[in-house]
């Protein structure tokens, strides 16, 4: 590299609201949006912040913080999850809620994006007490969602049984069932077969269209995954149900590698009862240096920013699957482009969740519910069909596909802007 890493890492802004600024200005210039239309889209439509006291199990009172950001609901009410983790910002969730409106436009759903977050780390909770967090959480921001207003689902620390918590509050605050305000949730109130392998699934769907282009079979591909949570986990049982190789994984006490391949059922198991690093067959490694093991197939499946200006250069991955939001910085995005390492963007790779949100919405819409193997069937059609378009418009303009997404996302939205007479 030209410049040392400090250097790197000095003059790199990991802000994730200006990241995504950044994008929106990069593909907008190449299709020549009308200014106004893109600098409505670079701003959130509607960002509340709230504070709301709980009664903890000592008996004592906590005041909590949360926001929920609105992006844009042009093409229709916006959409996205709730995380609970005590680093959650402001910032974070406008980007987020950003992220999610170009995540929908680029599958082609109804739907602008959406974001939330509490400040808090449910680890520290009893159940009670975490019921008492959601719930809150939910009437500080029932009167602006709703299931033609805005629609929450779970997210970074937040589960079915919080979305059964949150939809029971809100019916209640209501005065009737509102299924529909909410996805995500337990399938005995109104979730949706699929949806817990919703993220997992699709992003698998677009690491196959890649490797149909490269001409690889599965046996012949290597797979590191960093991030062994739901989307993580279950991406491995799926690849290595298909044949693929996955030699490395890791969580957020580190990872293990075996280069002649893992036993992901053995892992998982580990997961539920102990820790992965107990695995007896692989070596330990850093999170870190799983990003730059040499693999064909790199899933970023945890936080953002993982992969920066400062350590893209050691990237050996062939493919990059983001199956996390924001894990790769336009500083790394411009390093892995000069290496020819293809990145499936995250509001692609990781757009299954959404869509198997958006199912589980129409469902309760209908009160009619399709089985596992119909969700899947859609998912895989609205994934297959999405990549390729992204793919063909990324030839067309000779661009990566992070770009082309974003194009297909933005062009949407100014089209539905300008139907409605906003630009």
């Amino acid at each position: 590299m030209h410049a040392t890493e400090r250097e790197i890492v000095g003059k790199e802004d990991l802000n994730p609201f200006q990241i995504v600024q950044k994008q929106i200005d990069a593909a907008a210039s190449l299709l020549g949006l009308p200014s106004h239309a893109v600098e409505i889209m670079k701003h959130p439509k509607r960002v509340l912040c709230v504070s709301f006291p709980v009664k903890m199990d000592d008996g004592s009172v906590r005041v909590f913080e949360g926001y929920r950001s609105q992006h844009n609901d042009a093409i229709g009410p916006t959409k996205g999850g709730i995380r609970f983790h005590p680093d959650v910002t402001l910032d974070e969730v406008k980007a987020l809620s950003m992220w999610m409106s170009f995540k929908c436009g680029v599958v082609g759903l109804p739907y602008g994006g959406g974001k939330g977050g509490v400040i808090c780390d449910p680890h520290d909770f009893s159940k009670g007490e975490l019921e008492r967090v959601s719930r809150g959480f939910m009437e500080a921001i029932a009167d602006i969602v709703g299931p033609e207003k805005d629609i929450p689902a779970p997210d970074v620390y937040t589960t079915p049984q919080i979305m059964g918590w949150m939809m029971d509050t809100f019916s209640r605050l209501k005065g009737s069932y509102s299924p529909g305000v909410i996805t995500g949730k337990p399938l005995i109130i109104g979730g949706s077969k699929g949806r817990s392998e919703a993220t997992a699934r699709g992003c698998v769907f677009t690491i196959l269209e890649a490797m149909k282009e490269a001409g690889r079979k599965p046996e012949e591909t290597t797979v590191a995954i960093q991030g062994f949570g739901n989307a993580g986990r279950i991406s491995a049982k799926l690849l290595a149900e298909l044949g693929f190789v996955i030699v490395a994984v890791s969580d957020s006490r580190g990872g293990i590698y075996n280069p002649a391949g893992l036993d992901v059922d053995q892992v998982g198991q580990l997961k539920d009862t102990s820790s992965i690093l107990e695995y007896a067959a692989g070596k330990q490694i850093s999170n870190e240096e799983l990003l730059e093991l040499d693999v064909d197939i790199l899933i970023p499946a945890a936080l953002e920013n993982v992969i920066t200006g400062a350590n893209a250069d050691r990237i050996r991955a062939r493919v990059i699957a983001e199956a996390a939001n924001g894990p790769t910085t336009p500083d790394a995005d411009a390093i892995l482009r000069e290496k020819g390492i293809v990145v499936i963007p995250d509001i692609l790779a990781n757009a299954g969740g959404v869509t198997v949100s958006y199912f589980e919405w129409v469902q309760n819409l209908m009160n009619h519910y399709w089985s596992e193997a119909e969700v899947n069937d859609k998912l895989q059609t609205t994934m297959v069909d999405a990549y390729k378009a992204v793919r063909n418009l990324s030839e067309q303009y000779g661009v990566d596909l992070r770009t082309g997404a974003y194009m297909i996302a933005l062009l949407r939205i100014t089209q539905a802007m300008e139907a409605r007479g906003w630009v």
